[in-house]
């Protein structure tokens, strides 16, 4: 029997597509390295107030690492260390992720052309560790140095006259002593041992488990540096010794056949300042413009610099969380309803007493769930501002704690006479002139300080208890939190022991926090939402956030530099600028352990 097939197009067109859906599919998938460059310092916040240096924002660096652990096509990472300058509890939250895309079965080979602490600390999370042969292995240890100011500011006419509350609140020691007092240094001392242990000697011991390198020999190693990247070889610290393209072929044979390399992988785009075009100059000036979707998502709000009044910025003393610029950011937070819930991520020593109450007293009153990640520092203000969350994580090397207050002024009257300057004053009312720094207090002066700075302490202790106790530390009452607080200071694994923090753990477990409490689906990515905004550079200018004092700055310079003054000036520098004086909540230096 003969068969006849008549197709019309409409057949032909049905008989096309089951054919094609018939027909088995091959995806080839290159094997891919992904090349990721860390330089510099790491910068924390929703922007980098440098034009295109989104690349340094650490949540930026994480986000490539991440992208590299899920993306199939990427077999091995090709981390580039370039002289990173870092706290060691960001060092730790780069580690995470390198632990993560390793727990996934990818490789990871890290180069560092300068061996510097920062750069081995974090490469020794990789999978093999390189460094050319004429670099140095600079894992030398852990060191805090606090500069003593008291001789130095007699010599031009500056006294500080400070009040404080907590033996341990030592913020104003470098002002009003030669040397530190016996809390101060033991808590430095016990901070200095838990993160040389626990941190460093532990990075090294952990990356060499199938060396054999115990505890003794790795501290024993640490006391040789700084090293040769030969010594660092013999040593067991690097895999091998080789310069960049080297190293890289290491990668691409880690990642298999035919692999091929991915420069500056997943590196965000930043446009080029056109000085010559006036609209991109007012585009940059304006700061840039963001977009939020209409899905759901959980919002990450930056507390990240010194706690003051007014709005945040940036200035030659470092950046400013100001309370204004914080509330809006909580603010929107709580009435976009598309954010369900948001984590607080600190990384502030304090400063202002009342800017860092106004941000606590906003944050009381939220009702969506919201947590604290605790970055390199949240200390003093810093953990103020933390006591009202239900959940508070702190990476193991975090400074937090600090409960304390401190009140005072520098005296600059003589120093101001040495260059000619003098006043004439004429008052009404005993302590008109109290936050004059012609002149230490008066006794009124200080009688009234006293009781301002005893009242703010009580109340930080009050609100304290009052958070931990809600977040179900039952077990914590005013005798016992009297004894951890006082003005001391603790690494985030001391401050775990201690109940003030509830985890140890980075950003990414505070949002997983926050999303369990929020009912939002596990198995869907969920966006963030990075706040405060950043700030436009034209409204910066405009409030001269880049200024200082003209009265401090002229003595400074005119009389002892010559010029800018130092980085160790800085702290100084600040109880001068902040507006929501006289009563701080700042740390002695911890934060600057290196």
């Amino acid at each position: 029997m003969k068969c006849s097939y008549i197709f019309t197009p409409s057949a032909l067109l049905i008989a096309c597509l089951v054919a094609a859906a018939e027909e088995p599919k091959s995806v080839a998938v290159s094997n891919k390295v992904a090349h990721i460059q860390i330089s510099g310092e790491v910068y924390h916040g929703p922007a980098h107030p440098e034009q295109g240096r989104i690349d340094k924002k650490l949540g930026s660096i994480l986000g490539r690492l991440e992208k590299a652990a899920k993306d199939p096509a990427i077999n091995c990472v090709f981390l580039e260390l370039r002289g990173v300058d870092c706290g060691h509890a960001t060092a730790e939250e780069l580690r995470h992720a390198l632990a993560s895309i390793r727990a996934g079965g990818k490789s990871i080979v890290a180069f560092t052309n300068e061996g510097s602490s920062d750069d081995v600390l974090i490469g020794l999370a990789a999978n093999q560790l390189w460094m050319p042969e004429s670099a140095w292995m600079m894992l030398v240890g852990v060191r805090s140095q606090v500069f003593m100011y008291r001789d130095l500011f007699e010599l031009v006419g500056i006294r500080a006259d400070f009040l404080k509350v907590g033996d341990f609140k030592s913020a104003v020691e470098p002002y009003t002593r030669n040397t530190l007092s016996e809390p101060a240094r033991r808590q430095m001392n016990e901070m200095l041992d838990d993160i040389f242990n626990n941190t460093i000697v532990a990075a090294l011991t952990e990356s060499a488990k199938s060396k054999g390198i115990k505890t003794e020999n790795a501290k024993a190693i640490i006391d040789k540096a700084p090293m040769s990247a030969r010594a660092a070889k013999q040593e067991g610290l690097i895999h091998d010794i080789g310069y960049k393209e080297k190293a890289k072929s290491a990668a691409l044979a880690l990642a298999g056949k035919d692999s091929i390399m991915v420069p500056d992988y997943a590196k965000p785009n930043s446009e080029e300042l056109d000085l010559s075009n006036p609209f991109a100059l007012l585009k940059a000036l304006s700061g840039p413009k963001t977009k939020s979707s209409k899905d759901a998502k959980i919002a990450i709000i930056h507390v990240h610099g010194a706690i003051d009044t007014g709005k945040s910025s940036s200035g030659l003393n470092g950046p400013v969380a100001g309370s204004e610029t914080i509330i809006e950011a909580i603010t929107q937070a709580e009435e976009d309803a598309t954010v369900k819930g948001f984590v607080l991520r600190i990384n502030s020593p304090g400063g202002s007493a009342s800017a860092s109450d106004f941000i606590w007293e906003r944050l009381n009153r939220c009702k969506k769930p919201w947590a604290v990640s605790m970055s390199d520092v949240a200390a003093s203000g810093g953990y103020y501002i933390a006591a009202p969350s239900a959940r508070i994580f702190a990476e193991p090397s975090s400074i937090t704690g600090s409960i304390g207050v401190f009140g005072g002024k520098l005296v600059i009257g003589d120093a101001l006479a040495k260059v000619g300057l003098k006043s004439e004053v004429i008052s009404r009312g005993a302590n008109a002139g109290v936050l004059s720094t012609d002149r230490i207090f008066s006794p009124s002066e200080r009688l009234a300080m006293e009781l301002l700075i005893d009242e703010t302490y009580k109340q930080f202790i009050d609100k304290v208890l009052a958070g931990r106790q809600a977040a179900g530390r039952k077990d914590m009452n005013r005798e016992s939190l009297l004894k951890i607080a006082g003005g001391r200071v603790w690494t985030g694994r001391q401050a775990l022991t201690q109940g003030l923090v509830d985890e140890l753990g980075d950003l990414k477990n505070a949002v997983a926090w926050v999303r369990e409490k929020a009912n939002l689906p596990r198995d869907k990515n969920i966006e963030t939402l990075d706040l405060p905004k950043s700030r436009p550079l034209l409204d910066e200018l405009m409030d001269g956030a880049f200024g200082l004092p003209f009265s401090f700055q002229n003595v400074m310079e005119r009389l002892l530099f010559q010029g800018k003054p130092p980085a160790a000036l800085l702290q100084a520098l600040q109880l001068t600028t902040l507006k929501g004086g006289p009563v701080f909540m700042l740390p002695l230096e911890p934060f600057n352990i290196r």
